[in-house]
């Protein structure tokens, strides 16, 4: 049995409320199968008060085994790195002292979310006043409440299963795989992610392709078209898998018209620039795919444009499609 210790340190819990919505079977039949088991999570488990201190300090001390140790939320090192910004309640001493003691038992420590992996939201102002950071991460930047050269017991680094929410097939895929076999380092990408979700881009999957594919840009959220060039849209630049393992069953940033704000990677919150904008210089957007060549993208787009079918053109700038595909014989038997 992988018995799971969770926290929650700063945030607004949004990746439980959406590990609650994993689908297709119901959660903790989904876990019990799979043998994890939750020794302690704060909202979801029954013991409070003296029962659950006590729990944590056996597990903080080594008398109570677990094997991974899940933290959600930023880590609030102020004021002035003493981590009273945030008291585990009933005990008085900074949930930070706590990570520490605990990570140091874990045989895995995984940073559920963006802001628990890089900072998130918590270390958003120019000033961070909260001192808040990620467990292994300030955020591009190796170091965080652990420091870089952290690793757990099985010799690993934080394992970021970033997402601002999380994905909860991303925690479960990322739970089962640790009960079945474990993690290796190669089952991680540069910044640490899974690469269960992370060795694909948004964009892979996208219903918008066919309009990307022909530059035919929405100019409104409403609209059909690709979301990249007026709307802010970063799917070819954001490493997850959302638009393949759709959310609730058929969900997705953007196929409910709102453009990925490519919430899996650091810094996300602070683009520099309004979500619904894309900055561009001289016409050209700056965050063009990330293994694709200015000049080539710069070409192709005006090939494209000037090859767009009059359905893509027109259906890009409405909300339903106002032209259907055209029906001819294709000579094929």
């Amino acid at each position: 049995m992988l018995k799971v210790l969770w926290l929650q340190s700063g945030g607004c819990g949004g990746c439980t409320q959406s590990l609650l919505c994993a689908e297709p079977r119901p959660l903790f039949e989904e876990l019990s199968d799979a043998g994890i088991e939750f020794l302690w999570h704060p909202a979801l488990s029954g013991e409070s008060g003296d029962d659950a201190l006590t729990l944590l300090e056996d597990a903080a001390e080594g008398r109570r085994d677990f094997d991974v140790l899940c933290i959600e939320g930023a880590m609030l090192r102020g004021p002035r790195g003493s981590g009273r910004f945030h008291l585990l309640a009933g005990d008085g001493r900074p949930l930070t002292d706590w990570v520490r003691r605990l990570a140091a038992w874990a045989r895995w420590v995984l940073a559920i979310g963006s802001c628990s992996a890089f900072g998130g939201f918590s270390a958003a102002s120019r000033d961070n006043p909260l001192e808040a950071c990620g467990l292994q991460y300030e955020n591009d930047e190796p170091g965080g409440l652990l420091g870089a050269g952290f690793r757990s017991g099985a010799g690993l680094p934080v394992v970021n299963v970033a997402g601002c929410p999380v994905h909860p097939g991303w925690v479960l895929d990322s739970l089962e795989k640790l009960a079945l076999e474990g993690f290796v380092p190669d089952d991680l990408d540069a910044l640490q992610r899974p690469l269960i979700y992370a060795d694909q881009l948004v964009h892979h999957g996208c219903p918008r392709n066919e309009y990307y594919e022909f530059k035919a840009s929405a100019h409104k959220p409403s609209d059909l078209g690709c979301l990249m060039e007026n709307l802010g849209c970063k799917g070819t630049q954001a490493h997850a898998d959302c638009n393949v393992r759709t959310w609730n069953g058929n969900g997705s940033c953007a196929r409910g018209g709102f453009p990925c704000i490519s919430c899996t990677e650091p810094g996300f919150e602070q683009p520099g620039h309004p979500f619904l904008e894309t900055p561009k210089v001289a016409g050209i957007p700056i965050g063009l795919p990330t293994d694709m060549p200015k000049a080539w993208f710069v070409a192709l787009a005006a090939l494209s444009k000037s090859a767009t079918p009059k359905r893509v053109r027109e259906n890009a700038v409405a909300d339903h499609p106002v032209v259907r595909p055209a029906i001819r014989k294709t000579g094929l038997k």
